[in-house]
């Protein structure tokens, strides 16, 4: 292993922590959320803005870097046939209300750093790129090649690891800083299905309904508006009189149209049950409010919502990777009809066959057709934990911290899965703020010790990727 230099690598480090802050909280003022694509940048002006960035200061450091079409960039050092890449993402997903810290202003707090992007994955983006610097300027005689990988579309669709994958050099290892410690090493299938209805009709008729921000997220806020049948209107004024949720606001606009409010809580699609979805809220609501011609129709799109899957059909484990997780992240209205935008976190062992089969013989007993409009499955992954790479990971987490927690599984998904011999690592600790909530914030002594096991880490994985046939 060489404790020399892992002490070389750990001291240099020290010595340069406030150069990480500052290049941290310069990434993390990018509002780097997808945008209109334009020349030379497929994701937005912002998530252009925040590759050139991370381009321009590993050009700083020495590094020979490359820009592909704006899709992603790398930053890489070393030589030799071998490469170990570190997979980290630029772009976040949208902030939401309730911030009480300005979500791009980077501020410190605490012995925090506040900022959407801080934990996932800016953070322990440019905390993995000092940790290559570390390498370039302490071993210079590495044994293979690392690769510091800059992707800007990891939030919304791995468009710019797919256009990598098409057009450059496959890593012979690869890890990604966006995940739990020591590390991930199976991660869920992902299904994200659009299922449509029609809006409901009757005494009670959906108009419109929108809300949420990107299928990871669990909906926060959504909104619907519906129109009362003249017959109703005592009936329905009655049971607003008894409504119970106070997350739940309307209004009435005219004499037979309500508006409605619904507000819940923000988490990630792989943990829904960490949030509240006011879609859920919304649609308990207009079932609860609704004379009975019309409930039935409101109670299927209730059932549609559970995070468990159960009103795709779903609902079921494996031993590997645990219990399935579905998140209406979006709805809105087009055509006449509902449209419910999923994030599906299924068992590593399920197929995508497996899914189609058994929300095609769900979808055919709710009838009144309901349907599957489109759909993409993007299939697990599972390493043993005698894999080089895994047990690799482990011997340094176990040695840096003394931390003897075993390797975990999880149901949400990094560019691990796009890429073959790759796994997924840690950004952070308890305390630091979950990815996709409100007031996210990373620990600013947390950003510094990610830092020193990277170095150490990857100094070790590049000598496994050198010595691999």
């Amino acid at each position: 292993m060489g404790d020399a230099v892992v002490e070389r690598l750990h001291r240099w480090l020290r010595e340069h922590e406030s150069e990480l802050l500052e290049d941290t909280r310069a990434m993390l003022r990018i509002p780097s959320i997808e945008g209109t694509a334009a020349p030379n940048a497929p994701f937005g002006a912002e998530c252009r803005q925040a590759l050139d960035l991370a381009l321009e200061m590993s050009g700083r450091f020495g590094m020979k870097t490359k820009d592909l079409e704006g899709f992603v960039g790398y930053a890489e050092i070393g030589q030799g046939p071998r490469m170990f890449a570190t997979l980290g993402h630029l772009d976040v997903v949208p902030v939401g209300p309730g911030w009480k810290h300005e979500p791009f202003g980077a501020e410190v707090d605490g012995g925090y750093i506040y900022a959407r992007g801080a934990e996932d994955d800016k953070g322990p983006t440019i905390a993995s790129l000092y940790a290559v610097r570390a390498l370039k300027e302490c071993v210079p005689d590495l044994p293979a090649r690392v690769r510091q990988i800059f992707g800007c579309n990891e939030e919304s669709g791995f468009q710019c690891v797919e256009h990598y994958l098409k057009v450059d050099e496959t890593p012979t290892l690869a890890v990604s800083p966006d995940a739990g410690w020591p590390l991930y090493h199976g991660e869920k299938g992902i299904y994200n299905p659009v299922i449509s209805a029609s809006l409901p009709q009757g005494s009670v008729s959906l108009l419109e309904v929108c809300g949420g921000q990107r299928i990871n997220i669990v909906p926060d806020s959504c909104e619907a508006r519906v129109r009362v049948a003249a017959g109703s209107i005592d009936e329905v004024r009655g049971k607003l009189d008894d409504a119970w949720d106070a997350n739940v606001r309307f209004d009435w606009e005219g004499v037979d149209t309500i508006k409605i409010r619904a507000h819940g809580k923000a988490a990630h699609a792989a943990t829904p049950f960490l949030g509240d979805s006011a879609l859920t809220r919304l649609f308990r609501f207009l079932y609860e409010i609704s004379p009975l011609d019309v409930q039935p129709a409101y109670e299927k799109l209730l059932d549609l919502t559970h995070n468990a899957g159960a009103g795709l059909g779903l609902i079921g484990t494996d031993d590997e990777t645990g219990d399935l997780t579905a998140n209406v992240g979006i709805v809105d209205t087009a055509d006449g009809r509902v449209r419910l935008h999923y994030s599906v976190r299924a068992p590593m062992t399920w197929t995508e066959a497996t899914i189609h089969a058994r929300v095609s013989k769900r979808l055919a007993i709710l009838g009144d057709g309901i349907r599957v409009d489109e759909g993409r499955f993007s299939p697990g992954l599972f390493f043993p934990l005698d894999h080089p790479l895994v047990s690799t990971i482990l011997e340094v987490y176990r040695e840096e911290t003394g931390d003897m927690a075993e390797p975990g599984v999880m149901g949400g998904g990094t560019y691990a899965r796009a890429f073959p011999n790759a796994v997924s690592i840690g950004s952070g600790w308890e305390g630091d703020g979950k990815a996709h909530e409100t007031d996210e914030r990373l620990k600013i002594e947390n950003l510094f010790k990610m830092s020193r096991i990277y170095a150490h880490l990857y100094y070790r994985l590049a000598t496994v990727a050198a010595g691999l046939a």
